[in-house]
């Protein structure tokens, strides 16, 4: 009874964590068309105020990974639990742009230690054969958070001062997954006490086979320093070669960003109202949570490897698919803030009020961080920008009187009413017919982008990461392959326009289905599979290869 109990609450730890994280990501987006009007931010201030999450994030991962190691994982949730709450207050109750940007930033700190945290615990704290599914179960919980993050937008987008009560929703998990660790015994891997706190911890949930090597094991526990991961001490190298591959090719692969467009894609596919677009993006999301919940059932079946594999070639597909139908029917791309400064612009937003939020990134709040498993702060970040400067530029073209609620129930609310854009071509050239099919065949490929992503890089990546490292250094190595992957993320997303000027969009589509067959290539001669084995086997198994 208390090992099912164990399970049970390790797995509640696990998706609570995951969904704080994925709600925290999708918030914003919602939140940024209120707090535009309300603090009056210029497009400056709406990038700062997205990339202060990503900015607390990154030093979390900094120096994250010491606080797992040296003060134990059950710790270090704990403490990233109580810091998310004082986050969570400062927001609710901010009253200046600064104190937003403190308040995300700290939640930033909070949810990148907590998701460090989570994966690693959990990982050893159960069985070999349950680890797949119960470390899996953080990506499902971050995919259910982003899309209660899109529900909760939906529902406050009329409220006055809705984005406290967005901001102030994620109290609730937070608090929940605070008691539920203090229920979990101490961490099972601390290097001073691996003996006792194996017996509390680790054994109860294995069988003597695994008993056995635990019982074997004190002695062979080392102490590692930060640069053995660079050593060839115990084959460190080449495992941290397969951390910093998964994490960089899974940005690489360009999912912050094909989510982060993905509205636009929408309406050229003829979902030309705001509302329609919102549901199909949520039936996005939807499609993320069912792809997780079989990648978690994979798992330990398949294994890591082979969903890997599978995922990244659906992937490669999917982006090259759509660089090649919008090298034949282009998709009209707007460039942020210069577009909505450019004079035409704004005369056609006088003329047609309504145009701008029915035909512009009005619904792109809703897609930013679909794609965000963990490493998801990009998508965010690139599609809410562009999302704020065209509120932005609506605003201030149209003089809007900040104070008037009913003003901002007009431009906050607008995705909830059916207003109908052009019904008729978006874009000349190549005959109607023939463009509503490439149309499709870009939005399917789009789907099995997002499903290909969830089955494999999604939780694969964090499941290998809290695998492959021995447990005397596995915080610090997880926490360095974490800072990396939100670095590249940041720079995914903030490069995007740019490449698109350089080389076109459907040369970006095309370069991302490269590094898709590159990342297939690097699994198959890097990764190993480890489904099925004790984390002691997993580390022998490295130790030995050379």
């Amino acid at each position: 009874g208390r090992a099912l109990l164990i399970l049970l609450l390790s797995a509640t730890v696990s998706l609570l964590g995951g969904l704080i994280f994925g709600y925290e990501l999708g918030i914003i987006s919602g939140a940024l068309l209120q707090l535009q009007i309300d603090f009056h931010l210029s497009c400056f201030k709406q990038e700062v105020l997205v990339s202060a999450l990503l900015t607390g994030a990154l030093l979390a991962s900094l120096v994250g990974g010491i606080l797992i190691d040296h003060h134990g994982r059950r710790r270090a949730i704990l403490v990233s639990s109580l810091v998310l709450l004082v986050g969570s207050l400062i927001l609710t109750l901010a009253r200046s742009f600064i104190g937003l940007v403190i308040g995300r930033m700290t939640v930033g700190f909070a949810i990148s230690v907590s998701s460090m945290a989570c994966c690693i615990y959990v990982s050893e704290m159960v069985a070999a054969h349950q680890r797949g599914l119960l470390v899996s179960l953080y990506e499902a919980g971050i995919t259910v958070g982003i899309l209660l993050s899109y529900a909760l937008n939906y529902i406050f987008a009329d409220v006055d001062e809705g984005w406290r009560y967005m901001f102030g929703l994620a109290i609730a998990p937070t608090a929940m997954q605070f008691l539920s660790i203090l229920f979990l015994p101490v961490n099972p891997v601390k290097l001073s006490s691996w003996d006792s706190d194996c017996q509390k911890g680790l054994i109860q949930l294995q069988n003597t086979e695994d008993r056995q090597t635990a019982k074997r094991e004190p002695y062979k526990e080392k102490h590692y320093s930060f640069l053995d991961l660079f050593r060839t001490r115990d084959n460190m190298r080449r495992r941290t070669l397969v951390g910093l591959g998964l994490v960089l090719f899974q940005q690489f692969t360009g999912q912050p960003n094909v989510l982060g467009y993905a509205s636009k894609i929408f309406h050229s596919v003829g979902f030309q109202s705001n509302s329609s677009a919102i549901l199909a993006s949520v039936g996005l999301g939807a499609i993320k949570v069912v792809a997780t919940l079989i990648a978690m059932a994979f798992a330990d079946k398949a294994g890591r490897r082979v969903l890997l594999m599978a995922g990244c070639v659906v992937m490669a597909i999917s982006v090259t698919t759509i660089g090649l139908t919008s090298c034949i029917a282009p998709l009209a791309m707007a460039r942020d803030c210069k577009a909505a400064a450019d004079p035409n612009a704004s005369h056609s937003l006088t003329q047609h009020p309504l145009m701008p939020v029915s035909s512009q990134p009005a619904v792109s709040p809703i897609l930013p961080a679909l794609g965000a498993g963990k490493s998801q702060a990009g998508p965010g970040f690139a599609a809410t920008r562009s999302l704020a400067k065209a509120f932005a530029s609506t605003q201030s073209r149209e003089g809007v009187p900040d104070s008037s609620l009913t003003q901002k129930r007009v431009l906050i609310g607008q995705a909830k009413e059916e207003t109908v854009g052009s019904t008729g071509p978006p874009f000349g050239g190549a005959p109607w017919a023939e463009r509503t099919v490439l149309n499709w065949i870009t939005l399917l490929s789009m789907m099995a982008f997002v499903s290909a992503f969830s089955i494999g890089f999604g939780p694969m990546t964090w499941l290998v990461l809290s695998e492959i490292y021995p447990a005397g250094i596995r915080g610090r190595a997880f926490a360095f392959c974490n800072s990396f992957n939100w670095a590249a993320n940041l720079l995914i997303s903030l490069s995007f326009l740019d490449l698109i000027d350089a080389i076109g969009f459907s040369g970006m589509f095309l370069l991302y289905g490269l590094m898709g067959v590159m990342a297939v290539i690097f699994i198959y001669l890097f990764v190993p599979e480890t489904k099925g084995q004790s984390l002691e086997e997993i580390d022998q198994q490295f130790s030995r290869k050379r």
